[in-house]
């Protein structure tokens, strides 16, 4: 292990490819500041790029861009209610609250020593742990898969605490808009008003910069404009108790993205939102959840990153891509005449391991490079709103746009913004709903596969330890707090 370490250093740290990290940090932080471009779009369109680079020097720059735009993401997810990437949806609960109070400085430094250190821990389990996780993510099958996607709803719709009826009618609501377009494993068109651009189902980017960025400018434009943020330069800086607060936050985050990482498709949007559902539960601060609990960055922030690293693990070790990103970099691989799999451990050690340490490098540079700028990009907070909407509008359009190249975007951000507009005017919660749609067609390709696993039984999950464990998992998690509440009750009335 230490030599392949050693091994890894010596191929990383050469100036051009250090030259190289860099130059991908850097521009995935900027693609992922450009709502709907995000990380697979930034590889994709970036690719070409690498063709005349030697094959380890091209995959730690695309992979450089992979993890910058989650950064970049998590930027206008704080300073302006707009992700950039869909993994930093769950960032806006918290992170724009705490941009409102004038501290979003501190949650764009919490962010970034949180994807610091969760690379870090991801990066080592995934060095040491590679070949043994790839075994265990073959054990994940459609069966185990869709208790998986059950849980993850679950813990989402107990995100509303005492209100989880309109937790669940929103993930509800998410999952049939999921199911507009072809449905799967059949060529029945479905909702979409014989419409070909609904074919291919409603967009996630389009509804995700509809949703926070027009329905929030329309919310506050019906609120009034506020007076822009003037806290004090000081107030934008991190604390030491901010630290302390967040780490527990910061390792719980970090051990979730990195078991859902290593399962192929589940993905870093999966992981942040399962992070942020447990935080919310198992903090001492969670009272103050969705208010600006530095903590509720913190966690989905950590849970983001190192899901990312751990998408490589089925990537490298069993050629299976962990998610939309990866399926890109596999097709680099591929481009480079590298077939990835078990083998490519053996065959190609000084690339493997190259790329890996490559990944320390770039978030290494990544803190250097965002941390001191965190108080800096905060202070766009102090522009008059009256400038920024256009840009905001602007730049969100822009973006749904260049998705697709095609006005039905635009208009699809249009209808959407309408209502995330309408849902914060009525206090609707958006995670769960935002997530449904995720889900949904991961969801569907599951229940679809496990029918035909089970002959149409679906008590085929339960012939599965693993998907047993899961399901019971799903069940303690709205069980178990209502039994705790009703128990500190009963104590409460033994005292009077």
């Amino acid at each position: 292990m230490i030599e392949n370490i050693l091994l890894g250093f010596q191929t990383a740290l050469t100036l051009e490819n250090v030259l190289w990290c860099f130059v991908g940090v850097l521009l995935g932080t900027v693609i992922g500041l450009l709502p709907g471009l995000g990380s697979t779009t930034g590889v994709a369109v970036l690719l070409p790029v690498t063709f005349t680079l030697e094959p380890v020097t091209a995959l730690i720059m695309l992979a450089g861009i992979y993890y910058g735009a989650q950064y970049g993401g998590t930027i206008t997810s704080v300073l302006i209610s707009t992700p950039g990437e869909a993994a930093s949806v769950v960032t806006t609960l918290d992170g724009y609250q705490m941009a409102k109070r004038g501290r979003a400085g501190a949650a764009l430094a919490i962010s970034a020593i949180g994807s610091f250190i969760a690379a870090i821990i991801s990066l080592a389990l995934l060095m040491a742990l590679a070949p043994p996780l790839a075994d265990l993510a073959l054990e994940f099958g459609p069966v185990e898969m869709l208790a998986i996607m059950i849980l993850a709803l679950v813990v989402v719709i107990t995100f509303q605490g005492k209100d989880m009826i309109r937790g669940a009618l929103m993930a509800v609501a998410g999952l049939l808009v999921a199911t507009v377009g072809i449905a799967q494993g059949t060529s029945e068109a479905r909702f979409t008003f014989g419409n070909v651009n609904l074919l291919s189902g409603i967009p996630f980017v389009e509804v995700m910069i509809g949703l926070f960025a027009l329905g929030e400018v329309l919310h506050q434009i019906r609120m009034g404009a506020a007076a822009p943020i003037r806290a004090r330069f000081q107030d934008m800086l991190i604390t030491r108790k901010d630290v302390k607060d967040s780490m527990p936050a910061i390792l719980r985050g970090s051990g979730i993205g990195f078991l859902l990482g290593i399962l192929p498709g589940a993905g870093s949007t999966l992981a942040s939102f399962m992070a942020y559902g447990v935080e919310r539960k198992v903090s001492r601060n969670r009272d103050n959840f969705g208010r600006g609990a530095i903590e509720g960055v913190a966690s989905p922030e950590s849970a983001n990153n190192a899901a990312a690293n751990a998408n490589f693990v089925p990537t490298l070790a069993l050629g299976i891509p962990g998610g939309a990103t990866t399926a890109v970099l596999l097709g680099a691989f591929t481009i480079f005449g590298l077939q990835p799999g078990p083998l490519l451990f053996e065959t190609q050690p000084a690339l493997v391991w190259g790329l890996l340490v490559s990944f320390f490098i770039g978030n290494v540079l990544l803190l250097v490079l965002n941390l001191p700028l965190a108080p800096v990009f905060a202070q766009m907070l102090r522009i008059p709103y009256g400038y920024l909407y256009p840009i905001i509008l602007l730049t969100s359009l822009i973006g749904a746009y260049s998705v697709s190249n095609n006005l039905f975007s635009v208009w699809l951000v249009f209808v959407f913004g309408l209502i995330g507009y309408l849902m914060k005017e009525v206090d609707l919660p958006m995670a769960p709903f935002v997530l449904g749609l995720v889900l949904g067609p991961l969801l569907e390709k599951a229940l679809v596969q496990t029918s035909a696993i089970g002959k149409g039984n679906l008590g085929v999950m339960f012939e599965s330890p693993i998907a047993v464990g899961v399901i019971a998992l799903a069940i303690a998690a709205i069980v178990v707090p209502r039994v705790l509440a009703a128990l500190r009750g009963a104590r409460r009335d033994a005292r009077v």
